[in-house]
């Protein structure tokens, strides 16, 4: 291995060894250029040499990402990998069961994606239906939280609320899963209040459009702006819950998983991937590529935006993609339906102008966060509504998963820990100040 001694790679190495960039790249198996595209998305951490020359690298933090980028042989501590048959990600490309997953998100409805996800069987005009018991619970559990309660909040007590009106949560067979699942979608989306705070209880959209009948975009759509919907922007927003339904193992599927291998019911599973989903770092991050985008548009230009990411050492958001050498399939197909609504023009313009000035830096393309963004930007939506969107579509991933995951071996998921705490025995400890009794 090279540079083993130099570098510290070997059983003695430390987390505070540092490597260049010449180091880093080729540890990694990269171009210099490659390893600062890896700063702007954030995957790697610099610091100034010193004297103020160039950047250094830890080494650990390095070795780490070489085995998730698979840049050289993975050790007995990379990644967990666990067979699956609902999403393939492969030559900047994904399959949902084998089928692009991008053309199933422009031709059918988020519902229909979703059975085809479940079940393998395409049922065109299927809707899902909030049954009115699970549906009162979920409601008065939402109005319950505090006005500044984020949309996550409310969905994860909704969850629960609905869980408590299911007595049949336990039936982990796959036709009691599907039908909790069923009803669980559109509970969390009509528990929702109306854009501007009113609440859900009795809302317009239930009294404009029959909810058994609607399509869950367009029950969705209320809940997320004041503004009327239009047919273009309600395709949008179906294409766009349709296109991250799922993801292969993402953080929030991961910790889905894990809760199916502990025979945890669905809501349980959804509770779990609802927990971490609201990182920054997952269905946050569109928040943060919105609100960039919102200052793009105040300040006429991306260059001094960008420029005040780099200058603080902030990523730009909604760019960049460990999966993707290119532009994110999502983002690709959520931009060309954009581009036929005209009052998405500025904010897509403003989005090509972030993609545009930041390649002067890295070498980075758009990802499904700032395309929501430009959705939810044009559409006056608040921050959060991609975390929304993102929240309400991969429920149906995380109950695939949770499908998948009850038909293996039981808590199959236990890694061993690798202690690095005091060696016993060590003595009792005591309280400063205060005798033992």
């Amino acid at each position: 291995m090279k540079d083993q001694a130099a570098s510290g790679d070997g059983p003695g190495a430390t987390a505070a060894q540092r490597l260049s960039t010449r180091e880093t790249a080729e540890r990694l198996g990269v171009k210099p250029e490659t390893v600062y595209a890896y700063v702007s998305r954030g995957q790697l951490s610099s610091r100034r040499a010193p004297g103020g020359r160039g950047s250094t690298f830890d080494a650990a933090e390095v070795d780490a990402l070489a085995r998730r980028t698979g840049r050289r042989d993975p050790s007995p501590t990379a990644d967990l990998v666990f067979r699956t048959g609902i999403t393939l990600i492969e030559g900047d490309r994904y399959y949902f069961r084998g089928v692009d997953a991008t053309e199933l998100a422009r031709r059918y409805a988020y519902e229909e994606v979703a059975e085809w996800l479940w079940t393998g069987d395409l049922r065109p005009g299927i809707r899902f239906t909030a049954p009115d018991e699970a549906l009162a619970a979920a409601r008065r559990a939402v109005n319950a939280l505090p006005a500044h309660s984020g949309s996550t909040d409310r969905l994860r007590v909704a969850v629960i609320a609905a869980a408590t009106a299911d007595p049949l949560r336990f039936d982990l067979s796959p036709g009691a899963v599907l039908a909790s699942a069923r009803s669980l979608i559109p509970t969390l989306v009509e528990a929702l209040p109306l854009a501007g705070g009113t609440s859900s209880t009795g809302d317009v959209a239930d009294e404009e459009a029959d909810g058994s009948r609607a399509g869950l975009a367009r029950r969705l759509w209320p809940k997320l702006t004041a503004q009327p919907a239009d047919e273009p922007s309600i395709a949008a927003l179906d294409t766009a819950l349709a296109l991250l339904i799922d993801h292969d193992l993402a953080a929030s599927t991961l910790a889905a998983r894990v809760a199916a291998s502990a025979h945890a019911h669905p809501y349980a599973v959804v509770s779990a991937g609802l927990g971490v989903l609201e990182g920054p770092l997952h269905g946050a991050a569109s928040g943060l590529a919105h609100r960039m985008l919102t200052e793009v548009l105040e300040r006429g230009s991306a260059v001094p935006v960008v420029a005040d990411h780099l200058r603080t050492g902030r990523r730009v958001p909604g760019l960049g993609h460990r999966l993707y050498v290119s532009e994110d399939p999502r983002a690709r197909t959520l931009f060309d339906l954009l581009a036929d609504i005209p009052q998405a023009a500025p904010a897509l313009a403003a989005a090509r102008d972030v993609v545009t000035t930041t390649a002067r830096h890295a070498p980075l393309h758009a990802n499904v966060d700032l395309a929501l963004a430009v959705l939810s930007v044009s559409s006056g939506m608040a921050a959060e509504a991609g975390e929304t969107v993102f929240a309400v579509s991969r429920t149906a991933g995380w109950i695939a998963h949770a499908l998948e995951e009850y038909g293996e071996r039981p808590l199959r998921m236990r890694p061993t820990g690798q202690y690095g705490g005091p060696r016993p025995p060590q003595p009792l400890p005591t309280v400063t100040g205060e005798p033992l009794r």
